[in-house]
């Protein structure tokens, strides 16, 4: 790779990771069907990315490391970085459902420590600021502190539970905490920009993956918490749902792959869901779902290649 297409590695955005996590969990929706032939094919071609991914971020941090702490200390990019410890978090549950428990216990090792760690920086920097205004927040902020709801998935599987306990409570508190927040700032005060509106799909991912860990953490015992869970998800996506007409209208942008992953998750529950209750109205719910996500995904790679070829990302306005 030439020196001046390295230097553009200077802008590169952590909310790139935001197509992992759509991938990772498009890949462990798939793994529910009966044929996982396709999930695992997935899941290896998502790991590619991963890895490319991550070594261009790493070169960022290495070689821009000021560029790398702007974006640490950014009141808006700072909740997309922890998109790579989510990402690692899901990988390691994608290969738990592959059967390679050590190494989907490293990876749940590594993607645990780096989020509680990213989870802290952030909290830190929100209470000790002098820069945050209301305007700046959005629903990227579940990515940080609520995305700690994802560690229970795989990590009932390789810890003892409390400490999956710990950080589902984690997640789950402050889910309730900033979904207050967050309807505050975007009914009373003025629309986001229309980059992050896409953002607003992140609303059906915390009661999503919510349920999915709360099950895992009850060894799939379905009760009314469970239900509440996956419910309000529900209620969520539908709510989604009816603004399609909003969300057609918006230009593709990175933040665009915010779409996937709460749709990968609402996929799963409603596989779960199915299984647990018995009621096969949740599997055509998942299964509508994912038929959806899969052409979104698709939309989503072409226009992103686009946009890499057309010099579109990694740029200074981006």
């Amino acid at each position: 790779m030439s020196n001046s297409k390295l230097n553009k590695l200077q802008y590169l955005p952590a909310s790139f990771f935001g197509m992992i996590m759509g991938m990772t969990g498009l890949s462990i929706a798939v793994l529910k069907l009966p044929e996982p032939i396709i999930g695992i094919g997935l899941v290896g071609f998502t790991s590619l990315l991963f890895v490319l991914l991550l070594s261009a971020y790493l070169y960022k941090i290495i070689k821009f490391r000021d560029d790398f702490w702007l974006e640490m200390k950014h009141p808006i990019k700072i909740n997309f970085i922890p998109a790579i410890s989510i990402s690692l978090l899901l990988l390691s549950a994608a290969y738990h459902n592959l059967g390679l428990i050590e190494f989907s216990k490293w990876l749940w090792v590594i993607g645990a420590i780096l989020h509680l760690i990213l989870t802290i920086w952030v909290l830190y920097n929100w209470i000790h600021h002098d820069f945050f205004k209301i305007e700046h927040s959005n629903p990227a902020w579940f990515i940080p502190i609520v995305g700690n709801i994802i560690v229970p998935v795989a990590g009932v599987y390789h810890f003892h539970i409390d400490i999956s306990w710990f950080f589902f409570s984690i997640g789950l508190v402050f889910w309730i905490i900033l979904k207050a927040i967050l309807l505050n700032r975007i009914i009373f005060y003025s629309p986001m920009m229309e980059k992050l509106i896409p953002t607003l799909f992140i609303f059906i991912a915390p009661p999503a993956v919510g349920f999915i860990s709360y099950m895992a953490l009850n060894q799939g015992e379905l009760n009314q918490f469970a239900k509440i869970l996956y419910l309000f998800a529900l209620f969520m996506t539908l709510l989604m749902a009816v603004s399609v007409g909003k969300f057609t209208q918006l230009k593709f942008a990175l933040s665009s792959w915010a779409y996937t992953f709460p749709l990968a998750a609402m996929t799963i529950a409603s596989f779960i869901m199915a299984k647990a209750s018995g009621i096969v109205f949740y599997q055509v719910i998942g299964f509508i779902i994912l038929f959806l996500l899969v052409i979104i995904i698709g939309w989503l790679l072409v226009k992103t290649t686009q946009a890499i070829i057309n010099n579109k990302i990694c740029s200074p306005e981006h």
